[in-house]
């Protein structure tokens, strides 16, 4: 099936995760808040952690310490990181793990494989949890590549993991989508020369996703299909 977006012919789809395919913002806050716990600070609702979900790991704890306004030197967030790491990668192997698959998405990755188009995910994760995750929920047979924060040096709205994951796949960036639900995303795909859809439902910082400047909006991934197969859908242009 010939698949293109707008006068793109496209070979690849790329996928955001947190806030995207997957809602992780329960688990991340356990983990920070039994970090934090270790360290004697207070804890924080999730609602709070999951306006401060975006650029990875070591940004979080840097919000998370200024949102409590504790005085922490850079050996201490790094603490913090390693045993935020270390309650996040133990709440998959206790299975603990809360996060959930966003409505559509097993279907939308089927039919977009099923399209013969390759997708890989690309997120601020580390990549040995973000596979576990897409493992643990049953995502990983329609996933062809997996780039995590750890796999280069800078991490979205740098477009070099977008950039590495066509790398990967061994597709050409002018024929590569991004999908994703924040300004990381758009940036990155940007930056990159790739179009970029949003979807509303993901986290963005704690900003509204509908006031990204992206190409388009899908209110869930089913949307994705058709609209590459040639249906029209309302454009932010």
């Amino acid at each position: 099936m010939l698949t293109r977006w707008r006068d793109r012919p496209l070979s690849a789809v790329l996928l955001d995760l947190d806030g995207t395919l997957l809602d992780t913002a329960e688990d991340i806050a356990k983990a920070l808040n039994r970090a934090l716990a270790e360290m004697h600070f207070a804890s924080l609702a999730t609602a709070e952690v999951r306006n401060m979900i975006g650029r990875g790991a070591p940004v979080l704890i840097t919000r998370a310490v200024a949102h409590l306004g504790a005085a922490v030197y850079a050996d201490g967030q790094a603490q913090l990181l390693e045993r935020f790491d270390f309650h996040y990668d133990q709440l998959h192997r206790l299975k603990e793990c809360h996060s959930r698959v966003y409505p559509g998405v097993a279907e939308g990755l089927r039919e977009l494989h099923d399209m013969g188009l390759r997708l890989a995910v690309v997120t601020n994760k580390t990549r040995p949890m973000a596979v576990a995750l897409l493992h643990q929920l049953a995502l990983n047979p329609w996933i062809d590549a997996v780039v995590g924060g750890d796999c280069c040096g800078y991490r979205k709205p740098n477009p070099e993991p977008l950039l590495l994951a066509c790398q990967k796949l061994q597709v050409d960036p002018r024929a590569v989508l991004m999908v994703g639900d924040s300004t990381n995303d758009v940036a990155a795909a940007r930056a990159a020369g790739i179009p970029v859809v949003c979807v509303p439902y993901g986290y963005n910082e704690g900003r509204d996703p509908r006031d990204l400047p992206c190409d388009a909006f899908i209110e869930s991934l089913t949307e994705l299909p058709p609209l590459l197969a040639g249906a029209s859908l309302l454009s932010t242009q």
